[in-house]
């Protein structure tokens, strides 16, 4: 009887006890911190994220409370709660895709879902394509492999980089006040095999995303360490190698760095050889110290080469001048490279609070010979440009991030602040003959353009709610100086730009989230526009709306679908003739985006994206509001297989429609549907994998411009559509070793 007695006041006790907060680590079976994982009371409804250190606070539990850990890359947990008093470490069991685990958790950004199913189930088979991996993203290849892409989304030619912020592992991507584009963004510097997470939102919503995040940012994270160390070779049709190597150099329980190096060399399928060669070298270190702070150290070193065979003037290949491979100035081509440092320090104050730090600085080199209009300036030397540059970019950033929870509220604030300063050594353009001769200095100068940026964020949940406003405050200083001047000045602006958001959320469930985004978000001018408009139209403003849902309709299914609208202050157009953006009016846009992605059987997973854009120009006459090359329907889908034997393999499509490729549409850039497959075979340390691209060997035009032009032959110009022919049916093969 005592017993007993004893026994029913220890649970009356327990039940009048008053909650508590649960603290602890995250980590997975090597003792690796996990970021991001969800973790539920059940009993409760409270919910919380691992942090960068794997560290969570759970607010309202009590001893005997069910809680769920869920994350993406791990088999769920279910843990039943038997202190409050002494931290509760969770240690997770990585596992092969599931959707079936996979829990909507209420994250303002909860559209990484889709990007790490698609990271894990469709190949990324080469850096030009890892921007594809954002969905609803389409691009184009100006010179095979040479320039950045031409990017498209949201109903935005978004040329180089205008209109989306990209980053790799926080380390900025667009170049301001660029030789070639504002913006320009070469993403080649990337090894694929290196690739870990995407984290990417469509819109202006995201208040750590400053400079040309109108249309969306996409933040590319590379791996901490290597499963394996890995050699593979591949080769395949127009003269096509590449080499790659992945080491592990240390693999400690707290330490891990690893070397990648990547070697490229084609000919593109151009009647005039290529000559592409690539080098990227790639290292990272990174260190838990027993304090839970977290170190990184990158370092990367990229260059390039390339002859191409420039536009191809449609009229060209109709009367037999040249075949559609073919070239009217085949010296065109160029180089680059990039060397990249960048320092991480992660500082862990207390379970709730740490502060994440990053130093970077990168060393870029641009040349580029183009020819867009041929003769149609100069009948006799022909247009041919140069566009050359030499960068140094210096930035910072520091976040202070804090979660707080109690019985009455939880959430989560940050803070930040960061600094980039551009200097851009003899930005040049000036008009060459075949690569060796300067025939006229055009434009010359030096640039040095500064950006400050500090925004404040708050996560505030409220039972299904949370509400997450935030504020963003840029200053930028432009300067130029022209040493084509007669006298030595420099020219400077300075302005100011304020940017605030809120966004809203409804966790229905776990397997439904509502959303309302809203925000100001706003891209830069080139510091060259700037100063020649006296500080007109510097800072561009974009402001938008997303309102939509993420839904696990069954439990192999994920579907995210909103409607948006996006204002523009101002447009950027390419201008075909000088090879350069200009600014031009305001702009509305408004769409449907749709995602599904759905595991069909264990082992086999199906992704399809759908997205429909409405734009014109808000100023401009009847008739002539298009907006240039922005696709009003894009589409990309297919099915990838992941069997247990070994096997794997997919098939996936690309389609863009029709689309204006001038503002009153007189001239049209013709759609296409372009479809892709590889299947390969692992066994034991081998594997063994082809990939043909274009299939159907479908005829299609990769990129097209609207451009007046004339031939040498030609006494009046003609404006027509001019093209890059896209890929012929391409197949390659690879071997690959791992140890």
């Amino acid at each position: 009887m005592t017993r007993q007695i004893l026994f029913l006041l220890f649970i009356f006790n327990l039940t009048l006890s008053q909650a508590q907060n649960l603290e602890g680590f995250v980590k997975s079976m090597k003792n690796k911190p996990i970021e991001g994982a969800y973790i539920l009371n059940v009993s409760s409804g409270t919910h919380a994220h691992s942090n960068k250190s794997g560290a969570y606070s759970i607010q309202d539990t009590h001893v005997g409370d069910t809680l769920r850990v869920s994350h993406l890359n791990y088999i769920n947990l279910v843990i039943t709660v038997k202190s409050v008093k002494e931290p509760l470490n969770i240690e997770m069991k990585e596992q092969a895709l599931s959707i079936d685990e996979i829990v909507v958790s209420p994250e303002i950004n909860a559209l990484k879902l889709i990007t790490d199913i698609d990271i894990q189930t469709k190949p990324v088979i080469s850096s030009q394509e890892v921007l594809q991996q954002v969905p609803g993203l389409i691009i184009g290849q100006h010179a095979g492999g040479g320039k950045a892409e031409q990017i498209f989304l949201r109903g935005f030619d978004i040329d180089h980089g205008t209109d989306i912020n990209i980053t790799v592992d926080g380390l900025p991507v667009n170049m301001v006040s660029h030789a070639h584009g504002q913006g320009y963004a070469d993403l080649h510097f990337i090894i694929p095999e290196t690739l870990d997470k995407i984290d990417f939102d469509k819109g202006c919503y995201n208040p750590e995303k400053g400079n040309f995040a109108t249309a969306g940012y996409a933040d590319f994270r590379t791996k901490e360490q290597l499963e394996n160390n890995l050699v593979k070779t591949e080769i395949g049709e127009f003269n096509h190698k590449r080499l790659v190597g992945l080491f592990n150099v240390l693999e400690q329980n707290k330490q891990t760095a690893y070397f990648a190096s990547e070697f490229i060399k084609t000919d593109g399928a151009f009647d005039s050889p290529q000559n592409f060669a690539r080098v990227n070298l790639f290292g990272k270190y990174t260190s838990l110290l027993n304090n839970e702070d977290k170190i990184g150290l990158t370092l990367s070193h990229f260059k390039s080469s390339w002859d191409a065979s420039g536009q191809v003037p449609q009229r060209a290949v109709e009367n037999g001048t040249i075949s559609r491979f073919g070239a009217i100035d085949d010296t065109e081509g160029g180089f680059t490279s990039r060397n990249n440092f960048k320092l991480n320090y992660h500082k862990h104050i207390d379970d709730n609070t740490y502060v994440s730090n990053q130093f970077y600085y990168s060393q870029y080199n641009f040349d580029l010979y183009s020819n867009f209009t041929f003769f149609l300036n100069d009948p006799v030397n022909g247009d041919q440009i140069k566009q050359k540059e030499s960068r140094d970019i210096y930035g910072f950033k520091s976040v202070y991030h804090h979660s707080f929870s109690d019985q009455k509220r939880e959430g989560n604030w940050k803070a930040g602040a960061e600094l980039r300063n551009d200097q851009s050594k003899n930005n040049t353009l000036s008009h060459t003959l075949n690569r060796k001769t300067t025939i006229e200095e055009i434009r010359l100068g030096d640039i040095n353009e500064l950006n400050f940026g500090a925004f404040v964020s708050l996560n505030y949940h409220i039972n299904k709610w949370t509400f997450n406003p935030s504020v963003r405050v840029d200053y930028f200083d432009f300067q130029y100086q022209d040493k084509l001047a007669d006298t030595y000045a420099t020219l400077s602006q300075n302005k100011s730009i304020v940017s605030p958001k809120l966004n809203i959320l409804y966790s229905a469930s776990d397997a439904l989230q509502l959303y309302l985004k809203t925000g100001k978000g706003f891209h830069s001018n080139d510091s060259r526009v700037v100063v020649a408009q006296e500080g007109h139209k510097i800072l561009p403003a974009s402001y938008g709306a997303d309102i939509g849902f993420v839904w696990k309709p069954v439990s192999r299914m994920v579907v995210n679908t909103a409607y948006w609208y996006l204002f523009l202050e101002q447009e950027f157009v390419y201008v075909g003739d000088e090879g350069v953006v200009e600014p031009s009016g305001k702009t509305q846009r408004h769409g449907f985006d749709l995602s599904i992605r759905y595991q069909i059987l264990d082992w086999l997973y199906s992704n399809f994206d759908m997205n429909y854009t409405h734009g014109r120009a808000t100023e401009e006459a009847e008739g002539e509001q298009y907006l240039p090359l922005a696709p009003d329907f894009t589409s990309v889908g297919g099915l990838n297989a992941i069997h247990p034997s070994g096997i794997y393999g997919g098939i996936n499509y690309r389609l863009v429609d029709d689309r204006p490729a001038n503002e009153d549409n007189s001239i049209v850039a013709k759609g296409y549907t372009v479809v892709d497959a590889n299947v390969g075979y692992k066994w034991k340390h081998f594997d063994v994998g082809f990939i043909v691209q274009n299939i159907f060997n479908t005829e299609w035009n990769e990129t097209q411009f609207a451009t007046e032009s004339r031939l040498q032959n030609e006494v009046d110009p003609v404006e027509e559509i001019h093209f890059i022919p896209g890929t012929p049916r391409f197949i390659r093969a690879n071997i690959s070793y791992s140890f």
